[in-house]
């Protein structure tokens, strides 16, 4: 339970532990350790067995999950932009509320770097885009396999400097990680992502500052944008930087998109107007266009398609082209076409 204030806790903790036959002395030290938790509005975690008490599940479900966590996950692929396919290890579901648990009450209390614009609350993609927009050049730089490349000593530390214990960080460093580093899939992962990177970030936008370069990192997507020549001495330092952390560029999507160019932000155009690339919105034109030649059935049949939510998931891909892009004429259009399908399909079913 988190106090208003360090006196109320250290109040109710020493008339609890005194009731419970605890010495002076272990009080004092107990309430030592709470008080910088306290101050920095964090719950305090004593053991395991505390920590079961606060997020509501057994002291052996928990015990089990941190000495056999690879039973606790499951797996499975999703294709990737490049046709690759990507593993996603995906929690249980009481190992999952556990991790919701430690992200809201944890993680989600310490502020991230300036540059970060994925994972954040009231951050979107669009902001992302926006910052990019309009400039001379786009340098964009990748990080190979960004979780896989935290590892859990790295995570355990980001809890000791929050000022748990080093048995407290251990426990849950283990409850976050999965094989020795962040799973994809698991809810905390992004978030201890932005952590393990806010150094980092706080460094390459200093740097960048100085020579009037616009930097921001999506998850293991950097951006930097502005007037400069970017053969010399940025991708030297961002890529010394990364290695000390660990991580690795794959210089095989290191991209230099001058104005002339289409340049890019995490798959958007971002030269003067924002908005999906060309062959995201030909794909969704060919759709509709099929639809209104053939009907919607008759398009289903042409392309052996029998998924229940095909329209859903249209609608879908028409709002995001709206999202980065509101005034799309051509697509404000087409969501109403494809909304009038929705609705005539509802009331046929009624």
């Amino acid at each position: 339970m988190i106090y208003m204030t360090f006196e109320n806790y250290a109040a109710e903790f020493t008339k609890k532990a005194l009731d419970g036959g605890y010495s002076g002395e272990n009080i004092l030290k107990c309430l030592v350790y709470a008080k910088p938790l306290i101050d920095h509005g964090l719950p305090v975690i004593y053991n395991t067995s505390h920590f079961s008490g606060l997020v509501g599940y057994r002291k052996s479900y928990i015990t089990k999950a941190v000495h056999n966590t690879k039973y606790y996950y499951r797996h499975f692929q999703i294709k990737k932009n490049n046709g690759k396919q990507r593993v996603i290890s995906e929690p249980l579901p009481s190992l999952k509320d556990i991790q919701c648990w430690i992200l809201s009450n944890i993680l989600e209390k310490i502020p991230v770097g300036k540059p970060a614009k994925a994972y954040v609350k009231n951050t979107t993609l669009k902001q992302n885009l926006v910052f990019h927009r309009g400039q001379d050049l786009v340098l964009k730089m990748d990080i190979a396999d960004f979780f896989g490349s935290i590892k859990r000593n790295a995570i355990e530390t980001i809890f000791r400097d929050l000022g748990y214990s080093k048995y407290v960080s251990n426990l849950l460093g283990k409850i976050c990680c999965l094989n020795t580093s962040l799973p994809q899939g698991a809810p905390t992962s992004p978030y201890l992502s932005n952590l393990y990177m806010r150094d980092f970030d706080k460094m390459v936008w200093g740097y960048c500052t100085m020579f009037k370069i616009r930097y921001t990192r999506y998850s293991d997507d950097l951006t930097f944008s502005g007037s400069f020549d970017p053969s010399t001495r940025i991708k030297t330092f961002v890529t010394g930087k990364l290695l000390e952390l660990g991580l690795v560029v794959n210089d095989k999507k290191t991209k230099v998109m001058t104005k002339s160019q289409r340049q890019t932000v995490t798959g958007i155009v971002v030269n003067e107007k924002i908005q999906v690339d060309r062959k995201r919105r030909k794909a969704i034109r060919l759709q509709v266009y099929y639809i209104k030649k053939f009907t919607l059935q008759g398009h289903l049949k042409n392309i052996k398609n029998n998924r229940v939510n095909y329209l859903p998931h249209l609608l879908g891909q028409i709002n995001y082209v709206l999202f980065i892009n509101p005034d799309d004429a051509e697509f404000l259009a087409y969501r109403a076409f494809v909304s009038s399908l929705l609705i005539d399909e509802a009331g046929s079913i009624l």
